[in-house]
């Protein structure tokens, strides 16, 4: 037994320095192995590694940013571009392809440097610092033209072994080749190309298109090859605008603001059977281009001591669309709403005369008319009291409609609330309500006083008075066309309702007329010659009342007895010591459509003469139990019951 013991105690003992031995050669092996693949990666380092090198690099693949798409054109009526997108380049270096072998640095430093005019010095502090990188924007050199771009593409392919690393991505910048022309109607875009104001802003999901992708890799000879998904390109907008009759407007507002002033100006130019605007401008502009710069309104010195705060409160004015966004009190221009509401609903009729002593007491107060200092208008027409602006007519036709009737007229004429208008900002007004509506509020209402509304708002319910009696909803974008010019939709037809009859349409066509052809009319200011042209003033004193600051109108159209086109111009507080005076208002009308009609293709017509004072009126006495409306005395009217002009 003890032998056995003694013969597995030397088994084991052998066994042992078998796998030492074992254990010891394994070891050997994986040494000598070690060794020589590290001389190996030594050798193969020093005598073949660019090679090596190149085959990494043809295996890398890169994600370049993605492709920009174009942003939609917008163009006025006509075709000529308000806005484009041009196409600039961003010029991208890769540091570690650049550094990866000396031969590429000096060509291409020398290439950049020719066609860009890159100090060499730059890019070397570039590729010092950034070693490691293969994606790097030069940022003072974005946005090249495609002129210095060519000129490196060539260098470059005259020398593709040793120009390496560089290329370029597509951009698009936002440009406005008129400048400040219509700033308030196409607005602008904000840093990331989106649209921030005016159409721009509108219709930013149609200027919109979708970006496309970029993927590119290095073959073996280190040239970048690159496979791209196209963008698609927006959509164009074309607007209502006439460029022309644009920049005329503007050039007319900024001789009246030089030569007047005012402390705010607005104008619109539209077409009172479609709704379509040909101009539409508030004073001052700004550059669409630079919309942020005020340096052309406020001095370096002021501009220094302003807060973002100020600067920001400053912009947002300079912005604001005054035909739009701000309300007021119309004044005179809402009497032939009123008149036309009497009319329709059989309240007057052509015929009726009224007499004017000077004002009406309603309620606790005397309202008085323009012709109070002079004892009245005396015995008024309707044709009259709009032609003289007399106050105490009107309140007698508010009177007559009561505040029902005259409520729904004024909220079927769209005031109150927000014509829908294709561009942001628009405000409603603020009118009476039945309930908030007493004697004096219909009474002042009657004659423009006491309720506010937006230009928008008037110059779309004048249009529905004169066009025959239909209220179209005012738009500034004709239709949305695809790149290739296949129209997406299109504002043909905005037709909302009909609001009075063809038949008072026509009858306050012709006392429109009268109000700027007749010499006694407080429109005669607005008369261009070869031109019939209807309208009427506003002379609205603004709130507080009795400081003196007067707001000025007028809204007209032309040719009267079928109208093609609708104007309509305020004039906020003249820079004059004396406001009150709608001259400042029709004579800067009567000068713009001298102007701007032969564009629209209206041209003067030399058998057109202004009418005499105090035309000879077919008079008709409707029987009624209003107790204003008087009979016409035995041996009729002479001109001396006529009274003077209002405003």
């Amino acid at each position: 037994m003890a032998r056995k013991a003694s013969d597995t105690r030397g088994n084991v003992r052998v066994a042992r320095k078998f796998m030492y031995a074992r254990l010891l050669f394994i070891f050997a092996m994986v040494l000598i192995a070690f060794i020589v693949l590290m001389v190996r990666i030594v050798y193969l380092s020093k005598n073949k590694g660019d090679a090596y090198e190149k085959k990494v690099l043809a295996q890398q693949s890169y994600v370049s940013n993605v492709v920009q798409y174009k942003r939609g054109d917008i163009t006025d009526r006509n075709g000529n571009k308000l806005a484009t997108s041009i196409k600039v380049y961003n010029l991208i270096i890769d540091p570690k392809l650049l550094l990866s072998d000396e031969e590429f640095l000096e060509p291409t430093l020398g290439a950049l440097n020719k066609a860009f005019g890159i100090p060499a010095r730059k890019i070397k502090r570039i590729l010092k610092k950034n070693p490691s990188s293969q994606y790097y924007v030069m940022k003072k050199f974005k946005h090249l033209g495609a002129g210095s771009v060519e000129e490196f593409e060539k260098l470059q392919e005259k020398d593709k072994k040793h120009i390496k690393g560089v290329w370029f991505e597509e951009e698009y910048v936002r440009n406005y080749p008129y400048s400040t022309v219509a700033c308030d109607v196409i607005g602008f875009c904000n840093s990331n190309e989106d649209g921030a104001w005016g159409i721009e802003r509108e219709y930013n999901s149609s200027l919109n298109g979708s970006y496309g992708r970029s993927y590119g890799y290095f073959d073996s000879g280190l040239n970048l090859v690159q496979t791209i998904k196209p963008a698609v390109n927006g959509n164009t907008v074309v607007s209502t605008i006439d460029v022309n009759i644009q920049g005329i407007l503007e050039q007319h507002m900024e001789k009246f603001e030089k030569n007047t002033g005012s402390e705010n100006m607005g104008c619109i130019i539209m077409n009172p059977n479609n709704g379509e605007i040909y101009a539409m401008a508030s004073y001052p502009f700004y550059n669409l281009n630079d919309p942020r710069d005020l340096s052309d309104f406020y001095s370096e010195n002021q501009l220094e001591k302003m807060s973002e705060e100020k600067k920001l409160e400053k912009l947002n004015a300079l912005w604001r669309n005054y035909c739009i966004s701000d309300s007021y009190e119309p004044g005179s221009t809402l009497k032939p709403l009123t008149v036309a509401a009497a009319l329709d609903e059989g309240v007057a009729s052509d015929g009726s005369y009224y007499r004017c002593d000077g004002g009406q007491q309603v309620a606790d107060r005397y309202i008085r008319c323009v012709a109070y200092a002079k004892g009245g208008h005396g015995y008024t027409s309707i044709c009259q009291a709009l032609k003289w602006s007399c106050n105490d007519v009107l309140m007698a036709l508010g009177k007559g409609l009561g505040k029902t009737k005259f409520l729904d007229y004024i909220n079927n004429f769209g005031l109150g609330r927000k014509t829908g208008i294709d561009l942001p900002g628009e405000a409603s007004g603020a009118v009476f309500t039945e309930n908030t509506m007493g004697p004096v509020q219909l009474a002042t209402s009657s004659f423009g006083q006491s309720q506010t509304v937006t230009m928008i708002q008037m110059a779309a319910a004048f249009s529905a008075i004169v066009n025959g009696g239909t209220y179209y909803q005012p738009h500034v974008v004709k239709e949305i066309n695809t790149e290739a010019g296949a129209v997406v939709s299109s504002n043909d037809n905005m037709l909302v309702r009909r609001v009075i009859t063809e038949e008072t349409s026509k009858t306050l066509r012709n006392y429109l007329y009268k109000t700027v052809s007749d010499e006694d009319g407080t429109a005669s200011p607005a008369r261009v010659k070869g031109y019939e042209i209807g309208g009427k003033t506003g002379t609205a004193e603004k709130q507080p009342r009795g400081k003196g600051n007067y707001l000025l109108s007028f809204i007209g159209c032309t040719p009267a007895d079928k109208p093609e086109v609708v104007i309509y111009v305020i004039v906020d507080e003249p820079h004059v010591e004396d406001q009150p005076h709608s001259i400042y208002a029709t004579e800067f009308a009567s000068d713009v459509m001298k102007d701007v009609l032969p564009f629209l293709g209206l041209y003067p017509d030399k058998s057109v003469k202004k009418s005499k004072k105090n035309q000879a009126l077919k008079i008709k006495l409707p029987s009624t139990k209003d107790g204003r409306l008087i009979e016409a005395p035995e041996g009729g009217f002479s001109n001396k019951d006529y009274g003077v002009a209002g405003q």
